[in-house]
């Protein structure tokens, strides 16, 4: 099967912006449960309603038999894509502001671009190099002012916590390169979907062991809910029609609009402080990523 082609009259870009303001509420959302749910069971559930959302729409298409097919591989990417970086992320949560852990996210396709190179080949050109050398730069400047790994120091929580997302982007980077390797010609909607139940198996024994120390208020159930169907089961949905209707190049420039939305709810909602290195060094990491992604080039005159 041929893939489709972006349709170039397609209203796609209302969608995008729901997508970025979607995926940039999460942080917000995770924020809430897992300061009462604890980092596991928050990402353990989540999981769970995903999957719970997901899977009615892959039986209404008739994709049951790719899941049942490919379903190790699916699982394995779903720990990669899904149960890892979600526990790492209900984790920093914890500890740093959803506005840095936004803009941390986004060196998603910085860690793409570099795995990809060193395990598919996929050589990158001079610019692109560039980007990930910019980017990299701005993680490690931005890591660097926010904190510092002396176990005695107060600030080496934050600094495990800024580890934890780096370690999350580098499992959605690993998984992005596997799906590539071994699940081609997989509709995206079932490996999206058995991602989530995978991640649901492997996150469900861990979060019975750290279960919450009581039952959680009805915001942190109300915040998980949303985050699971809204943010994890609508949002696939919406990021494969943009895949559909704009390309995978645009809909990969979603990552640019994530933190916006993260750190204007941070700020508005939860009172967070915007510092002046995340803006400045955010803003390298975002031109490194764009470079790095293919997303932003330069064109020579003629």
């Amino acid at each position: 099967m041929q893939p489709t082609e972006p349709d170039p009259k397609a209203n796609w870009q209302a969608e995008f912006v729901w997508l970025g303001a979607i995926w940039g509420s999460s942080f917000l959302f995770m924020r809430l449960a897992t300061v009462e749910f604890g980092p596991l069971p928050t990402a353990a559930i989540r999981v769970a309603i995903a999957s719970v959302f997901l899977l009615p729409w892959v039986w209404w298409k008739g994709l049951m038999q790719p899941l049942k097919t490919h379903w190790r591989k699916i699982f394995f990417v779903g720990m990669l894509n899904s149960g890892i970086p979600f526990a790492c992320y209900t984790f920093a949560l914890l500890h740093i502001s959803t506005g840095l852990s936004s803009i941390l996210n986004a060196t998603v396709p910085l860690f793409g671009a570099l795995i990809a190179w060193i395990w598919l080949k996929d050589r990158p050109s001079l610019v692109r190099v560039m980007g990930l050398g910019i980017g990299f730069s701005g993680v490690l400047m931005l890591a660097l002012g926010q904190a510092n790994f002396k176990m005695n120091e107060p600030s080496s929580t934050t600094a495990w916590a800024v580890l934890a997302c780096l370690t999350a982007t580098f499992c959605y980077g690993l998984s992005a390169s596997f799906t590539r390797k071994h699940l081609q010609g997989i509709p995206p909607l079932v490996t999206a979907t058995g991602s989530q139940l995978g991640a649901t198996v492997g996150l469900f024994i861990p979060a019975l062991i750290w279960p919450p120390s009581q039952w959680p208020s009805n915001t942190a159930w109300a915040a998980l809910l949303v985050v699971g169907v809204l943010c994890t089961g609508v949002a696939y949905i919406l990021y494969f029609r943009l895949i559909d209707s704009a390309g995978p190049a645009k809909a990969l420039t979603v990552t640019f609009l994530v933190p916006v939305f993260a750190i204007a709810y941070g700020v508005v909602l939860l009172g967070e402080r915007v510092t002046p290195d995340m803006v400045g060094w955010g803003t390298v990491i975002l031109l490194g990523t764009g470079l790095s992604s293919g997303v932003l080039t330069f064109k020579r005159k003629p």
